[in-house]
């Protein structure tokens, strides 16, 4: 099948796709509009979709004609909390809600795929399972989805996906062996005083005071506590406390991330954190209360399958335009799926102006759609690829 061609043909209908996609965003658990096309365009193409798993996901199967392994793609459907501030025809019609991350463009090419693969159906051995996940922005559609019996009855032999990137230009395939994205947890830190008037000072226990020296102190953690050879990252994201001028609060309200790779150093940095606040409130007079929200583990690529992707990339977009992807410190619950079986995670540039250059939750993130595509044809061979070889589990 020349799978180049197919979709080098339905280049305008991706397009129209994903700006439709783009326009009416839907934020974690609430994709219900994006859920219902993929579904009803999937039963079109003859396939029997399972709605509503994990809330709004849909799960998909294409059987093909002879024995084989099992591939999972997985391509997550929610926008993000953030104003589209683009002057494009396409943009956002719902107020403070934008597809800032190139999900109206993962969902396009999967569900692109799926339609061009059921035509080739019987030509292809093993089976495909077709997911598209809800609330990969919040880190919680992945689990709600498996938690639903997304894969019940189904061994998956491999597990594939791909992720925009406006940090590549457009056309490159980066991707890596081994750790590819850290483990994202997040933690929220109440720092507790005694209140009282302003003008008073010596007569409260000043939780603003406290919780500017245990931000202070927090970050020496990552210098201090982690292997320089590793990487790690502590941010504190928002702070809330006070009412007014004259009033120093009973409490100051602290949250952030915790970015990691090693399930080690995973442990060490939340201890820390709480070690960390808990002395220096303590030592003020205060107290403080930690709460970690546990993310998903880090996304870990296998050698064999990647080395597959790579293979097939540069047949796709030739050698010069495959690359080592770094690692990075953004955390993706595709993570879960990727626990289900071995498998690649990669990413396709999609940077070609200034205009889709932004970094990923701008509020002026776009895609450069012609690149839509040559995505599709690269996660396509993929998945034929890795559905024609015998599966090398590591």
């Amino acid at each position: 099948m020349n799978l180049q061609e197919r979709f080098t043909s339905l280049a305008a209908s991706m397009i129209e796709t994903r700006r439709d996609f783009h326009a009416h965003p839907e934020i974690a658990f609430e994709e219900t509009r994006t859920a219902g096309i993929v579904a009803d365009r999937l039963e079109k193409a003859g396939y029997t979709p399972r709605r509503g798993v994990g809330g709004t996901g849909v799960v998909a199967i294409l059987e093909g004609g002879r024995p084989g392994p099992t591939v999972l793609a997985r391509a997550d459907m929610d926008a993000l909390p953030v104003p589209d501030e683009k002057d494009v025809a396409y943009r956002s019609t719902v107020a403070g809600k934008n597809h800032a991350c190139g999900h109206d463009g993962h969902t396009t090419i999967l569900l692109t795929i799926a339609e061009v693969l059921a035509s080739e159906a019987s030509s292809l051995p093993g089976r495909i399972v077709f997911v598209f996940q809800p609330a990969e922005e919040i880190t919680e559609g992945a689990k709600a989805m498996l938690a639903d019996g997304a894969l019940e009855g189904i061994e998956v032999d491999e597990v594939v996906g791909l992720h925009l990137s406006s940090d590549q230009p457009a056309g490159v395939v980066a991707v890596r062996s081994g750790p590819a994205m850290a483990a994202p947890d997040a933690f929220d830190l109440v720092i507790r005083g005694s209140g009282g008037h302003a003008a008073m000072p010596q007569r409260v226990v000043d939780p603003v005071v406290i919780a500017a020296q245990v931000i202070t102190a927090v970050q020496s953690i990552v210098a201090r506590n982690v292997d320089p050879v590793d990487q790690a990252v502590i941010s504190i994201t928002r702070i809330e406390g006070g009412t007014a001028y004259n009033i120093i609060p009973e409490e100051v309200r602290i949250a952030g991330t915790i970015r990691s790779f090693d399930p080690a150093t995973r442990g060490v940095l939340a201890s820390r954190v709480e070690a960390v606040a808990s002395g220096v409130a303590a030592s003020l007079g205060g107290s403080a209360e930690l709460t970690v929200h546990e993310g998903p583990p880090a996304v870990v690529n296998d050698a064999w399958t990647t080395e597959r992707v790579r293979e097939v990339a540069r047949r796709v977009v030739g050698d010069e335009a495959v690359d080592e992807a770094p690692m990075i410190m953004g955390g993706d619950d595709m993570a879960l799926w990727m626990n289900q079986a071995q498998g690649c995670y990669f990413f396709f540039g999609t940077r070609s102006s200034d205009a889709t250059g932004f970094p990923h939750h701008h509020p002026r993130f776009d895609v450069d759609d012609a690149a839509l595509p040559k995505a599709a044809d690269v996660l396509a061979n993929v998945i034929v690829d890795l559905l024609e070889r015998p599966v090398m589990r590591t």
